[in-house]
């Protein structure tokens, strides 16, 4: 079964999304820029509902829009979102944090993995911003330190995917069976089956992978 994960704003889409077909849900605010991470109450009326439906949750957790450079006090407020998800019995978190150099920032990672204790952790697509050459061993320290999967859309968000699907197939062959790999950006109800045909994935991601009222966004 193809999982399609449905980026989703709010607890407002939650219920279409489910009803239209949606297996799994990235639960954001603020989608035109990218998602940032909703209120505690939108969170725990989420994880209730989703809980019932038995529907997978990751919330995304990120302080504001912007880049992947994050200071102490950003980082503070990610932990404690941590925290929160935990509490609140979210099944899946998905952040992500870089140096200014465009490299993976493994201290910033070490602390907010340490603080998804027994949640599944997902490296979104802040992947796609470090520097191509260190990607592999980015991914390489994504599996050491137990990161379940790694949302990318093989390339720079202003190419349409088809144009990615070369470095999105690297990337899958570097990953092998170590980590997940789930293709997102562009992606949509028309034309995920023919991505399917040109990836060995079974699981995809994006805003628009079922229909949906209101989406206010085109590149996820």
């Amino acid at each position: 079964m193809i999982i399609k994960e449905v980026a989703v704003e709010n607890f407002t889409q939650i219920p279409e999304a489910i009803a239209n077909g949606a297996t799994r849900i990235e639960l954001n605010d603020n989608l035109a820029v990218g998602g940032t991470t909703v209120s505690r109450g939108v969170l725990e009326e989420a994880a209730k509902y989703l809980g019932e439906k038995q529907v997978p949750l990751v919330a995304m957790i990120r302080p504001r829009a912007g880049n992947f450079v994050y200071n102490d006090l950003e980082l503070k407020i990610m932990e404690h979102d941590l925290f929160t998800a935990q509490q609140l019995g979210v099944d899946a978190v998905t952040f992500g944090a870089l140096t200014s150099g465009g490299e993976l920032d493994e201290e910033a990672m070490e602390l907010l993995i340490a603080a998804s204790g027994g949640m599944q952790v997902v490296l979104h697509m802040a992947f796609d911003m470090i520097k191509p050459e260190l990607q592999r061993a980015s991914l390489d320290w994504l599996v050491e330190h137990e990161v379940t999967r790694v949302l990318t859309h093989g390339g720079a968000l202003d190419q349409p995917i088809e144009r990615t699907i070369p470095h999105l197939r690297e990337i899958i062959e570097w990953a092998g069976s170590a980590i997940e790999v789930l293709p997102g950006g562009g992606i949509n109800y028309q034309n995920y089956q023919q991505l399917l045909e040109q990836l060995p994935v079974k699981q995809l991601h994006g805003t628009k992978l079922v229909p949906l009222a209101n989406v206010k966004t085109d590149w996820r």
